[in-house]
């Protein structure tokens, strides 16, 4: 049995007959612009016959065809050495070359850290801190001033608690 579509193209070439003919036209939904249709597919094939009948016949058919399989070739040789080079891409980093290049980099921010740390100066004692914990305050200025000092080796800082105090003597303003 026929499909729907090839009864249709039957039916335009004017190959269907007799009880066939007569059960596709009573199948058809609307007559007319089927009919419409029929009309503008012959004048579209008439069309199409007169044009080619007057189309010019191609000179030099084999530089032609010549040239159409160089470009194929050159696209197809592109083509592989694109696809080599995105297998070499892949192949560059595998996993093993991944953590060797992890463990070089590590070595080598190990080392260089070693070499910082290493070179660091440790701080020495402020020579303001020295003279200030080797002054005396004059009782006579401030006869109930006191002096503590608290360290902390760990933070790096010293805290002066002073209490009492006055006025600072003349040779602390000096410095």
């Amino acid at each position: 049995m026929k499909t729907f579509e090839e009864k249709w193209t039957a039916w335009i070439d004017d190959q269907l007959t007799g009880e066939e003919l007569t059960e596709f036209e009573i199948s058809l939904p609307d007559r007319a612009a089927a009919e419409a249709e029929k009309r503008d597919a012959l004048k579209l094939r008439t069309f199409l016959k007169q044009q080619f009948a007057v189309a010019p016949a191609m000179g030099n058919e084999e530089f032609f065809h010549h040239q159409l399989r160089q470009a194929i070739a050159r696209e197809r040789a592109s083509q592989a050495v694109g696809s080599s080079r995105a297998a070499q891409r892949v192949s560059w980093w595998n996993i093993g070359r991944l953590a060797w290049a992890g463990a070089g980099s590590l070595a080598i921010f190990a080392i260089c850290t070693f070499f910082v740390i290493r070179s660091e100066t440790k701080p020495e004692q402020s020579q303001y801190l020295t003279q200030i914990l080797n002054a005396r305050v004059d009782p006579a200025v401030s006869p109930n001033a006191t002096i503590t000092a608290f360290e902390s080796k760990e933070d790096k800082a010293t805290v002066l608690w002073v209490e009492g105090l006055q006025s600072l003597p003349s040779d602390y303003a000096a410095k």
